[in-house]
């Protein structure tokens, strides 16, 4: 069937806006592809044949579908199971390739019904293939047996190759691979019409191709990026648990070896900055490092990341990494090896270890400055409240004797000066006591007696003890005691100390006329005390740091009692001690609820 001028002008623009899509990037202009649609049917309608028809039918059908997919095998498969029904080939093999001297890397190998093929299925003209990539022409032979271009060849001879079609990819003009198909059985399968049509459907495989392979690398290397920072997250929570320097080195130590695949490794801290580092982990350790040689001097002075290839001295490569904090070099942090050189990602590796680490090892650093600090402070309170001790008992015992008459008459000025004396003795003899129980808490010094404490008992103890300080503020009392309250697991000594400074603190605060209130449960497993009074109450910011040492408020009422903010404080450590907890609900001017809770005693203890 001969074509007319029509059809023929038709089939012309028809290729041309095939060539437009693939330049557009397959379908994502869809202003193109209905065009296509339109021009397909106005060339079934000036009558080409049938099989043209379909083939060009085909055509338009795999161009709208091509690169709808990013994922690199499913667009490899699509450009191939489209190749072989466009060209009816028996076999068909998309290729890459560096040029005419480069390895050619077959990466997807189809048939007609299909599936992939098997590797001893994959003999190909390679001489074919080498000639397309070096010329960037198509070639198609109809006979490659009795074609005088590859008949002499030996995969041709060998694998008995006939019909064979294969056109160049494309992308930004170069040539990266090939479409290459054939028919093993049958001569004469492919002709120059087939050729113009696999080269304007190869440039648009080729942009689809290209798509995949970007998108194939930029997933791969996010998802390289994301495994990294999920492994610095990982080495952050172990550098920042405990906060303890040898493991901090040890850990930072062992990750730096992993990450550079290093044979061994060493970290040096400078003890201030006028100092030279000294090897605190790892390989020479308690050595010190010169500062001006060329591979410290550099990581120190300037904080630059030092590589050293291995030399003829013997000395193996070797990598430095400062841990810097601001402008200070604070650390180092050395690994090296004998075989081949460290890679670029390894470098990267130990300069981000490094960052991190950095702030690790200063917050150690710092914690251990403010451990020594506390220690030292905790060692002074406790040397003080026992030097203090012996004249404070001294103090108030000859003043009680005075006031007893033991030394003569007392007058009346005299006895309200030893009152005041003895008062004041009292209020050393509490903050004595607070310091001394917060020094030994916090050594780890305070040694607890726990056993069954019937808790019922202990309260009404510590009431009867404050009576008379209750009575001369005329405050109403109501005890709420559960009757059958189980014991509690506590330290007896410690629990009167508890209710009694609660009960005081209440007292204290409580206009005279208050009321007040001690009550105790059992909520399983524990029991639960709280005592509720009707005095001035807390504002929201003095809650907030109602238990710090020290802490008072500036509330005139509270600031016109007697105390030292440490009361409190002790308290809640006390309970906490015991396996309690410790909290409080107040509003400002209608009083407070202080509460307590400790474990229920076990059935062998009660």
């Amino acid at each position: 069937m001969v074509e007319s001028p029509d059809s023929q002008q038709r089939m012309a623009e028809l290729r041309r806006m095939v060539d437009a899509l693939a330049a557009a990037g397959g379908s994502s202009d869809p202003e193109l592809l209905l065009h296509l649609q339109e021009q397909l049917k106005a060339l079934q309608v000036a009558g080409l044949h049938n099989g043209e028809q379909a083939r060009l039918a085909a055509l338009y059908h795999v161009s709208s579908v091509l690169g709808s997919s990013l994922q690199l095998a499913e667009v490899l498969n699509q450009v191939m199971d489209a190749v072989i029904q466009l060209t009816g080939a028996e076999r068909g093999f998309l290729i890459l390739g560096d040029g005419p001297a480069g390895d050619l890397r077959i990466q997807a190998a189809r048939n007609l019904e299909g599936k992939s093929l098997d590797q001893e299925d994959m003999q190909i003209s390679r001489t074919l293939v080498q000639q397309v990539l070096h010329s960037g022409q198509g070639v198609v032979t109809t006979n490659a047996q009795r074609d005088a271009r590859f008949s002499n060849q030996q995969s041709v001879m060998t694998y008995a190759l006939r019909s064979i079609l294969c056109v160049p990819l494309r992308a930004h003009g170069q040539v990266t691979g090939a479409i290459y198909v054939d028919n093993k059985i049958k001569a004469g399968v492919f002709n120059n019409r087939d050729l113009e049509m696999m080269a304007a459907f190869a440039a648009q495989a080729a942009v689809a191709i290209e798509n995949a392979l970007l998108y194939t690398q930029t997933d791969a290397a996010l998802a390289e990026r994301v495994a990294e920072l999920e492994t610095l997250q990982h080495i952050d929570r172990q550098l920042n648990t405990g906060l303890d320097l040898d493991r901090v080195l040890d850990l930072t130590l062992n990750w730096a070896l992993r990450g550079t695949q290093a044979d061994s490794g060493w970290i040096a801290l400078r003890p201030d900055e006028k100092s030279p580092p000294v090897i605190v982990a790892g390989d020479g350790k308690g050595a010190t490092l010169n500062p001006d040689s060329p591979d410290i001097a550099p990581a120190i002075e300037h904080g630059e990341f030092v590589t050293r290839h291995a030399d003829p001295d013997g000395l193996p490569h070797r990598l430095i990494a400062p841990l810097r904090r601001e402008t200070h070099t604070n650390a180092l942090i050395g690994v090296q090896r004998r075989a081949a050189p460290f890679t670029p990602e390894a470098e990267a590796f130990l300069l981000r270890l490094a960052e991190h680490s950095a702030l690790a090892l200063e917050n150690t650093r710092l914690y251990q400055a403010v451990q020594q600090a506390n220690l030292a402070k905790s060692q002074f309170v406790s040397l003080v409240s026992h030097e203090l001790k012996n004249p404070m008992t001294s103090i108030r015992g000859f003043a009680d004797l005075i006031r007893q008459g033991m030394t003569g008459a007392v007058s009346a000025q005299a006895r309200d000066f030893l009152d005041t004396i003895v008062d004041n003795v009292d209020q050393m003899a509490a903050l004595v006591s607070d310091l001394s129980d917060i020094s030994r808490i916090e050594t780890g010094r305070l040694r607890l007696q726990l056993a069954a404490v019937p808790v019922a008992r202990y309260i009404q103890e510590t009431v009867g003890a404050m009576r008379p300080q209750i009575d001369a503020r005329r405050h109403t009392l109501t005890l709420d005691v559960q009757p059958d309250l189980p014991a509690a697991y506590a330290d007896r000594t410690r629990l009167v100390q508890i209710i009694t400074n609660l009960l005081s603190n209440a007292c204290k605060y409580t206009p005279e006329g208050g009321r007040l209130s001690i009550a105790a449960r059992l909520k399983q497993p524990h029991i639960h005390v709280a005592v509720t009074d009707s005095g001035i109450g807390m504002s929201q910011e003095d809650l907030a740091r109602l238990f710090t040492q020290f802490f008072r408020s500036e509330d005139p009422a509270v600031r016109e009692q007697p105390g030292w903010g440490l009361g409190l404080n002790v308290t809640r450590r006390l309970v906490e001690l015991q396996g309690g907890e410790m909290g409080v609900s107040s509003q400002l001017g209608k009083g407070s609820t202080f509460w307590f809770t400790l474990p229920v005693a076990p059935d062998r203890q009660a």
